[in-house]
């Protein structure tokens, strides 16, 4: 997220700046005044002019303070700086505004500076270049060249040309097998129908034309993709697939998501509110070809598409999705771990347009009893018009690579991906495809039917996950973060909050989730129930957990809870005594909230146990909860008060140590639910009011964290492997006991109202 924060410009998520006639009025009326003599104004007719007085160094201190962190102060941050510096709020207001006239010219004179030395380089290398023009040198002797012998081929010149235009033609065919459209190397773009009245993503013909192996290059070693670079075309074993045929296939999935994504497309079977619709898998068949092959036996497929409305640009995201690192930030309870082993196109100049690369990734769900998805794919860019973009992943095949441990996969990914059109405020539609097929066989059966119906990796929870990042993003790219109480932290503590929360989530995911590579290794000792995953490692240098011996225990069970009152009981401080065993300071009192975005309960909380003491060694408890279309999610850690002090002052976050334990939401369907995506006729997935699906009951997964021993070196005992395992066995239980005590009573109520209504006692309603 730091990193794509920087690379956003602020405009895409709303950010508002004064305008730049008012900055330009303001020097105006302060000419006459340096940028620290600002108290007095143009004296009046008549009147005596009044002397100008310098601000104080405390003054000047704390403006250059506050400008560095917020550079264009509102009306009440004027008014603020007023009360507390003692001067005038025009005095404010015109400080600023002539600190932002001298800072832009300081980097104006810069910018002039540096165009200076790059000026005389080109001229001195344009002088170079007439000297060496007007007494040319023969290669061959070295002397002095007959001015008669430098020409051109033009027959040379001719077949070159002509080979090109063969060559382009070769690609013109190939798109017109998904466009319907003639092949003439004049014609102009390539028609195609639009994903709503006012987006036509008519694909150029220049655009797909750098597309081309350039069999004909000047060196055979090199690869021509457009306008990018040219890159080195690797030997044939380096990589386990023909990098040719990776082109055709780019094109192709680009192609199919196109009609997929179509508004009116006959492919979708919609919901009972259509925010979430699953594909009719007998009339796909029927209309596009499969790129991978046929689908292994035992394979199950899942179909989604969702549509919706986030604060981000399609460029940024764009450039987020086709940066793994940054893909995995912006989806963490998603996307486990990725990586791009090879770069066929960078683009076409600074923008990704044509960008094509090869990608590793593993998907998870937030379950021990689901395996993470593990798959190579081609991801492919492509800008069609002003504001809109495409990015298609697909599946390739490496089964012709028996060494690559990627050869074997449980996942093959048919063209999934999204379209995103910017509109004309500072929201853009996003229309999303996730499309696979997977290996049941090593999913337990009590998500099979959840995940089958698009539940666990569904379009839904991209969209849901990318529209609460983009809030959070918008949040810490603001000058003032809300909070519910704003004593004790400053603005940059708040930042620094949220920045720890998001840490907290990434290694809650990593202990929960079944995936390869991880720090966690499967304990084989002691007795733990049938379900329970215990993990463990060391930790002997990581600053942002403890040192020594670590155990992880998780496990899901199902429970007949919507998600909203399993998510409100869980994140309520004041019912935790009900199910924390390891809390024994009684009711929990809330702190601090930093709001991540609009949501009921998104935020960050910090609790204690009851009054704030001012002991260094005393314990706080740090809060992230979020719920969503997706699922919800309520994560804790312990921390100490020192360390949080220094959070709350803006401090480095990374060395927090955390331990985080928490739950997992996820709505599940009914294990006798059968999809409809193999027919017209069948069951479709429908979602509530909010977004969220309907289900019967959730899956809730617990995970615990624990520090069994300081020293690193110490072996792990069965003692407390069967500790930790008595630890979730026994939340889960107070769980569902305190849960189904408010059902009963819940119950209880409605059945003395149906009661007394059918009595016919004339019931005031106030008194229900």
């Amino acid at each position: 997220m730091d990193q794509l924060g920087e690379n956003l410009d602020p405009n895409l998520v709303g950010r508002t700046r004064e305008d730049e006639n008012d900055s330009r009025s303001g020097s105006d009326n302060m000419e006459n005044a340096s940028g620290d003599d600002q108290d007095a104004a143009a004296p009046s007719n008549g009147s005596r002019p009044k002397k100008y007085h310098r601000h104080t160094p405390h003054q000047i201190q704390e403006l250059e303070s506050f400008f560095k962190d917020c550079p264009h102060p509102d009306e009440k941050q004027r008014l603020e700086l007023s009360r507390r510096l003692g001067l005038e709020i025009k005095q404010i207001k015109f400080w600023f505004q002539n600190r932002r006239t001298q800072m832009k010219t300081q980097l104006e004179r810069h910018e002039n500076v540096i165009l200076r030395q790059e000026c005389d380089k080109l001229r001195a290398e344009n002088d170079y270049l007439k000297h060496a023009m007007a007494n040319p040198v023969c290669s061959n002797c070295g002397g002095p060249a007959v001015p008669g012998e430098i020409s051109y081929d033009q027959h040379q010149l001719q077949m070159e040309n002509a080979r090109l235009r063969e060559e382009l033609d070769r690609v013109f065919a190939l798109t017109s097998n998904f466009w319907d459209c003639p092949s003439s190397s004049s014609a102009g773009p390539i028609p195609s129908q639009g994903l709503n009245n006012n987006v036509e993503l008519g694909v150029r013909r220049n655009g797909l034309g750098g597309l081309n192996n350039a069999g004909g290059s000047s060196s055979p070693m090199e690869f021509n993709f457009g306008d990018g670079a040219m890159l080195p075309r690797p030997m044939a074993n380096d990589m386990p697939y023909d990098r040719s045929a990776v082109v055709d296939i780019a094109l192709g999935a680009l192609g199919e998501l196109i009609k997929l994504a179509q508004v009116d497309s006959p492919f979708w079977i919609k919901g009972s509110d259509g925010s979430l619709e699953t594909l009719n898998l007998e009339q796909y068949s029927r209309a596009f070809p499969s790129f991978i092959g046929m689908k292994p036996t035992g394979y199950q497929t899942e179909a989604t598409r969702a549509t919706g409305l986030v604060s981000l640009r399609g460029s940024a995201l764009v450039e987020a999705v086709m940066d793994a690192n940054r893909w995995v930030e912006m989806f963490p309870c998603l996307v486990y771990k990725a990586a791009t082993i090879d770069v066929l196109s960078t683009g076409t100049g600074v923008t990704r347009d044509n960008a094509l690369q090869v990608m590793d990734a593993e998907f998870h769900v937030l379950s021990p009893l689901a395996p993470a998805r593990r798959q190579r794919f081609i991801r492919f860019c492509k800008q069609h018009s002003e504001g809109v973009w495409i990015m298609v992943d697909v599946s390739i095949d490496t089964t012709r690579d028996a060494a690559d441990k990627y050869a074997f996969l449980n996942c093959r990914r048919l063209p999934s991906g999204f379209v995103i059109q910017d509109l004309d405020n500072k929201y853009s539609k996003i229309t999303w495809i996730e499309h696979s097929e997977y290996d049941e066989s090593a999913v337990h059966h009590l998500l099979r039917s959840s995940l089958n119906a698009g539940v666990g990796f569904g379009a839904h929870r991209w969209i849901a996950t990318l529209q609460r990042q983009s809030e959070c993003l918008a949040v810490l790219m603001s000058a003032d973060i809300p909070s519910e109480d704003n004593i004790g932290i400053t603005s940059a503590g708040r930042k620094s909050m949220l920045k720890l929360a998001q840490r907290l989530t990434r290694m809650f995911c990593e202990g929960v989730c079944v995936s390869s590579g991880t720090k966690w290794e499967k304990v084989t000792i002691g007795v733990v129930d049938e379900d329970m995953r215990v993990m463990s490692r060391t930790n002997a240098n990581d600053p942002g957990e403890p040192f020594g011996v670590l155990l992880c225990a998780a496990t899901s069970i199902w429970l007949p809870e919507t998600q909203k009152r399993l998510y409100d009981f869980l994140r309520d401080e004041r019912q935790r005594i009900q199910w924390d065993i390891l809390s024994n300071t009684g009711p929990m009192n809330e702190m601090l909230k930093v709001s991540k975005g609009p949501g009921v309960g998104n935020a960050v909380s910090l609790l204690c146990g009851g009054p704030m003491t001012s002991n260094e060694n005393a314990m706080l408890i740090l809060q992230e909860s979020w719920s969503d279309a997706s699922g919800a999610l309520v994560l804790y850690a312990p921390v100490d008060v020192s360390s949080m002090r220094t959070v709350m002052n803006g401090g480095d976050s990374a060395y927090v140590a955390l331990l985080p334990s928490g739950f997992a939401i996820l709505p599940c369907i009914s294990p006798t639910y059968r999809t409809g995506q193999g027919n017209s006729s069948g069951h479709v997935v429908n979602s509530n009011m909010d977004g969220s699906i309907n289900s019967n009951g959730c899956i809730l997964t617990v995970g615990f964290q624990i520090l069994v021993n300081s020293l690193p070196t110490a072996k792990l005992s069965s003692d407390s492997v069967e500790t930790v395992n008595n630890v979730v066995v026994c939340t889960m239980k107070k769980v569902k006991a305190a849960l189904m005590v408010g059902s009963r009573r819940r119950a209880s109520s409605q059945e003395r109202t149906d009661f007394l209504w059918s009595s016919g006692s004339g019931i005031d309603l106030d008194e229900l």
